[in-house]
């Protein structure tokens, strides 16, 4: 079995500070596992097109110079830097996570990228069903990747309209569980038909085995699971309207693989 292999060097977790998360410990331990590998694997399952998707959440979300924001989930940091470039010096972005390992690297990042503007990040250990920040107090909020990994949606939804501002947008990036998946792969380019047609396929016999490479075969084989598991665009607009939002709107992205959640409060 090969060693695993860091992007960039972990820093102390002193870095960033902590709340209590009361989530399922299981979900929690896996996202620490995998947090070594995390990136190098997203790259590969979308063949690089996450970036694109996280740019588009972003720029759904309203996120400006100046404003407080929130990327929640945030990983090891890809929406939150794209959110710190978004508010600017006079800004603020804070980037949470329920794992600490995920955030060692993702500060690790904000510290070796060196850009100005970054200073503006904070990271959070915390839960997204409880967060510890006080009502109204969001511009924007991006979530990518992580409100299908939550073990209370509805709760995780409630909690994103408590504190945001009035008139704010919370964008929402993850895969598209499509109830019309042949409609959107005649209308797709011949590689996205292809990536979207394996999607299963890709899981199975790509992200799987290279994951085995790292020791973190069954870690992965979760990733199906929960896909299949999700809710459809649908599903989760009446989910952002149930806890009180204005207005939600589901939006297919990537040839119907991906979609994301735009709701307003």
């Amino acid at each position: 079995m090969h060693s695993l292999q860091f992007s960039v060097p972990l820093l102390p977790t002193s870095r960033f500070k902590r709340h209590s998360v009361r989530c399922a410990s299981d979900r929690q331990q896996l996202f620490n596992r995998i947090a070594p590998v995390y990136d190098n694997l997203n790259d590969l399952l979308s063949l690089g097109q996450h970036r694109i998707w996280k740019r588009m959440a972003v720029s759904w979300s309203g996120a400006k110079t100046g404003d407080s924001l929130l990327d929640l989930c945030c990983g090891s940091g890809d929406l939150t830097f794209l959110m710190s470039e978004k508010a600017g010096a006079d800004g603020k972005v804070i980037g949470l996570d329920f794992s600490k390992e995920q955030l060692s690297i993702a500060s690790s990042r904000q510290y070796l990228l060196s850009k100005a503007c970054y200073n503006n990040i904070e990271w959070v250990e915390g839960d997204a069903l409880d967060l510890p920040f006080s009502s109204g107090y969001f511009d924007a909020i991006t979530m990518g990747y992580g409100l299908r990994n939550v073990v209370d949606k509805r709760r995780a939804m409630q909690e994103m309209f408590r504190v945001l501002k009035p008139g704010s947008r919370v964008s929402i990036l993850d895969f598209n569980k499509s109830m019309q998946p042949f409609t959107a792969l005649f209308q797709m380019p011949l590689t996205i038909k292809s990536f979207s047609f394996g999607k299963e396929w890709m899981i199975d016999n790509v992200v799987v085995p290279t994951a085995t490479v790292y020791g973190l075969a069954k870690e992965y084989q979760y990733l199906k699971t929960s896909i299949d598991e999700f809710l459809t665009g649908k599903e989760l607009e009446k989910l952002a309207l149930d806890a009180g939002f204005s207005y939600a709107r589901h939006y297919e992205i990537g040839g119907g693989l991906m979609g994301n959640l735009v709701a307003a409060r």
